[in-house]
């Protein structure tokens, strides 16, 4: 009985999911800060029930007759909208079930595309020092495999999970999570391999590092931060100049009915996009954004 509730809950979850799109784009719009708010904020929510639209106000422009007149608002419509009233439980409500998916066996992406400065990494890792309130996507959804995981003991599953954290930058391939990384004497090799007849897509060399609890993902974070390559830019004076992929590889398997699952949860956080002559780039910072 239990096995087919449990079958029957995976297909009517991951049928949901289907329903609703394999691929979403939402929308999180943060609120104005310091020196920002005495600018006027652009944007408006008119549909706040399904919160799934966002208005952009152009303001004032110049007619054809040279006078000033109030340019038409912009919509601009997504799967979800999130104002900047928004907290790190909204956005976790909205992506919870693509995470119970890759628990199911399913290959799942969750990415942060943005400006920099615009809290793609705020809301993928929180901050610097999170509460509970304010702690980021990866945390939260570490912290949901571990508590299902646990859960589904009864049942006859064990789940191991396996973690990394990889980072590219100037189109070169990084693991945040292996020692030899301040030693240059050591280089290792990393190549993005794809095997068409599995439909899956690896990085070669990587370290896969087992992970049993949420404080030991923790840690693993704060290693992969201290590693991430950070410089200056005219945007952002701490603007992350790289991409970085957080991959949780999920196996379990029932010792009661013989099932087993495997899943794959990519959480990504893309380096600051701007465009060249807003963030005055050179040199070295004009070859990263080029290659971002």
């Amino acid at each position: 009985r239990a096995r087919d509730d449990e079958m029957l809950r995976r297909k009517l979850h991951n049928a949901i999911q289907e329903l609703k799109g394999n691929i979403r784009v939402f929308v999180r719009v943060r609120p104005l800060l310091g020196d920002e708010k005495s600018h006027h904020f652009p944007y408006e929510f008119p549909d706040s029930n399904k919160s799934t639209t966002i208005q952009v106000n152009q303001g004032m422009q110049m007619s054809t007759t040279g006078t000033e007149i109030e340019a038409k608002p912009v919509f601009f419509d997504f799967d979800k909208v999130f104002n900047p009233g928004a907290n790190q439980n909204n956005v976790f409500q909205e992506i919870s079930a693509l995470v119970q998916s890759a628990l199911d066996g399913y290959n799942v992406c969750i990415f942060t595309y943005g400006q920099t400065g615009s809290g793609k990494t705020f809301t993928m890792e929180g901050p610097k020092k999170p509460t509970p309130e304010t702690e980021g996507m990866i945390p939260r959804a570490v912290h949901q495999i571990f508590q299902y995981a646990e859960s589904l003991g009864d049942k006859g599953w064990s789940y191991e999970l396996t973690a990394n954290y990889l980072e590219i930058y100037n189109e070169t391939i990084r693991d945040l999570l292996c020692a030899s990384n301040s030693n240059k004497s050591k280089k290792v090799s990393y190549k993005i391999q794809h095997n068409d007849q599995e439909q899956k897509t690896n990085v070669s060399n990587l370290n896969y590092l087992p992970v049993t609890s949420s404080n030991q993902v923790h840690d693993l974070l704060h290693r992969a931060a201290r590693n991430r390559a950070t410089a200056k830019t005219e945007m952002n004076e701490r603007s992350s100049r790289s991409h970085s992929v957080f991959q949780l590889r999920m196996s379990g398997k029932n010792s009661v009915t013989g099932e087993s699952a495997t899943g794959l949860l990519n959480l990504v956080d893309l380096a600051g996009s701007e465009r060249l002559k807003d963030s005055k780039a050179t040199g070295d910072r004009l070859r990263e954004t080029q290659n971002i």
